[in-house]
């Protein structure tokens, strides 16, 4: 049995490779053609082509991570339809191999791929994002979102806090910051602004800050407006650097902690957190994809090929690799928009196709 084991996880594993590696080529040649048009953009604040092959580089993480599962799929009808043809597999069968003990023998190797899948997304893929973000913003100037910014809120004891940031270059610094404080019933307290801020360790670096101030006048209803400037003032806070990018960056580019820190940062200042707990559960779900595409692909191993087939079996396996990416994004648009369990939104895709997996494996293995 370990010879079939051996032999199995040496196939599998070099066609997944093969074409893991022709995937990934085709989507970096796009992003570098992509990278191309802002050599001209930004040649003036010094934007290189060693720039942008690097740029481009660090976007391999983040494209392993989208098509592992996929490469799995492929990769592995592949090896079950060349196995079928030659009637290898049917030595194998006659030798012992039992459907079951196929089964049990792929998904061995499939918790490596889910094991590689999650250390390539919750690791590799969200440093060199940061590293590429971080990069660009040294010749685009900084992180922004939109007209108005990033929004946080903060909960300090009796008091509520609501940051802008309009810019962020995802290390430590921020410009043009502006904090709102409010008191329990909602009253507005204070405004401090500041051109420039740094992250510290639970404490935010204003620098030349300005601190507009609104005070009662002897307990009446008459308010008072004071001014002061600050050449450097320091403002308490638990919102890290890691929570102003999430704010700033797509969720997707997230390490699975961070985005757990950030949701339950917005939960705990009563904001809406589906689209980031979607995404989390998503992170945690979508590594299980690669057993789903192993289950997937094992009854091609039962059919019998004639010359030309594989092809399209293959063609045919390409097709349900983008289905099954299509159907998690639209899941994941539909239970944004209609407040649906972000765990199950996100569980769904791979729920349906497993499915669909095991019964096409009892369909076309187990009862025949």
């Amino acid at each position: 049995m370990k010879t079939v084991r051996r032999l199995l996880h040496g196939e599998i594993i070099r066609a997944v490779s093969f074409v893991l590696i022709g995937f990934l080529a085709l989507f970096l040649f796009f992003d570098l053609v992509d990278e191309l048009q802002n050599l001209s953009r930004l040649a003036s604040q010094g934007y290189q082509l060693h720039h942008a092959l690097l740029y481009v580089a660090l976007k391999t993480p983040s494209h392993l991570y989208e098509l592992l599962p996929i490469s799995v799929l492929i990769g592995c009808i592949f090896v079950m339809a060349r196995l079928a043809q030659s009637s290898e597999f049917t030595i194998l069968r006659t030798g012992g191999l039992a459907p079951m003990k196929a089964l049990n023998t792929v998904l061995q190797l499939g918790f490596v791929f889910v094991t590689l899948t999650f250390l390539i997304g919750d690791y590799a893929a969200p440093w060199a994002d940061r590293q590429g973000v971080m990069m660009k913003a040294r010749f685009q100037g900084s992180l922004t979102v939109g007209q108005t910014g990033a929004w946080l809120k903060e909960r300090q004891a009796q008091r509520h806090f609501a940051v802008n940031v309009r810019s962020f270059d995802a290390i430590r610094h921020m410009a043009h910051v502006r904090i709102h404080e409010f008191n329990e019933k909602g009253q507005l307290l204070a405004i401090t602004s500041a051109p420039k801020a740094e992250i510290g360790e639970g404490v935010w670096l204003l620098h030349q800050a300005e601190e507009k101030t609104l005070q009662t006048v002897d307990a009446g209803p008459t308010l008072r407006y004071r001014s002061t400037q600050h050449a450097s003032l320091t403002w308490p806070t638990g919102i890290s650097a890691d929570m102003v990018a999430a704010a700033v960056l797509s969720p997707d580019r997230m390490r699975t902690w961070d985005l757990f820190n950030y949701m339950r940062h917005l939960s705990n200042n009563n904001q809406n957190a589906q689209r980031y707990e979607i995404e989390f559960w998503r992170k945690v779900f979508y590594p299980l994809s690669c057993l789903v595409m192993l289950v997937m692909a094992l009854p091609f191993a039962y059919l019998h090929f004639r010359s030309g087939q594989m092809a399209g079996q293959v063609f045919g396996g390409v097709l349900a690799g983008i289905s099954f990416s299509l159907l998690s994004n639209l899941f994941s648009f539909a239970g944004n928009l209609q407040n649906w369990q972000p765990w199950l939104t996100a569980a769904a895709p791979g729920l349906i196709y497993s499915a669909i997996s095991l019964f096409g494996f009892w369909w076309m293995v187990l009862r025949r």
